[in-house]
């Protein structure tokens, strides 16, 4: 729907600072796109796919085209139905990366890469990320967290949230308190913040997504012991899903 390739039924998005649905051919000039299912001419051999390319662009770079055919290892004479997955992402990620483009948009671009391909092609995307905006979309989440600097979570066509990953990395801890004997029962009133909490025993365990050390304290001065851990994003993610979809049943 950024792309202009599917029409939406509800709701708006900007691109390049103008309506997604009105995004046409100056635009896609400034956009590289590269998605997961991406049809390609599987007749026409790499270099032929890059000659095909070039004229639509005026901004096409032929240096930075050639040091990512080098990088990437790509045979120029091989048809793009013979080649491997992860070379044929290298030969796609070339064309929509050597003109330059303002806008990066990848749509799961990680699935079924091998480690080695996986690093290359997050490398190149690092590269250019001083000259241009790089918008993923993946489940890939472990991936993503090496190198985002913001983070936006989306559960049934919702955004619920859309922060740094620094802040988000900061506020979200999984609190642990341990008492001298049971755990006491939940509170009606517990916190909103609070989530999926677990008794086991004298272990209360929960995920606190405004975390701040001494409110939790403060909210059980008989504890004997209050341990919080940062979260990996892909445990984030799960807490989060998981509290959505509590609230909802």
């Amino acid at each position: 729907m950024l792309m202009n390739l599917l029409e939406p039924s509800a709701g708006q998005a900007s691109v390049l600072g103008g309506d997604c649905r009105t995004l046409t051919g100056d635009g896609f000039r400034r956009i590289g796109y590269v998605a997961e299912d991406q049809e390609q001419p599987d007749w026409m051999t790499v270099g032929q796919l890059l000659d095909y390319c070039r004229p639509f662009y005026p901004t096409w770079d032929a240096a930075l085209a050639t040091e990512m055919i080098t990088r990437f290892a790509l045979p120029l004479d091989r048809k793009l139905k013979h080649l491997s997955r992860g070379m044929g992402m290298k030969a796609v990620l070339t064309s929509s990366l050597a003109y330059r483009p303002e806008l990066i948009v990848l749509d799961e671009p990680f699935g079924a890469l091998d480690p080695l391909v996986r690093d290359e092609f997050v490398e190149s995307l690092i590269e250019r990320a001083p000259e241009t905006t790089i918008l993923i979309s993946s489940h890939d989440l472990a991936e993503i967290e090496t190198f985002a600097t913001h983070i936006g979570f989306m559960e049934q066509g919702r955004l619920i949230f859309a922060e740094e990953l620094e802040s988000l990395a900061a506020r979200v801890r999984e609190v642990e308190v341990t008492f001298a004997g049971s755990a006491p029962e939940l509170a009606p009133d517990w916190p909103q913040t609070w989530l999926n909490p677990q008794l086991s025993g004298p272990v209360l365990r929960f995920v606190d997504t405004r975390f701040i050390a001494q409110d939790v304290a403060a909210c059980f001065p008989a504890a004997h012991r209050i341990d919080a851990r940062p979260l990996t994003l892909r445990d984030m993610f799960l807490a989060l899903a998981k509290a959505n979809r509590a609230a909802k049943s």
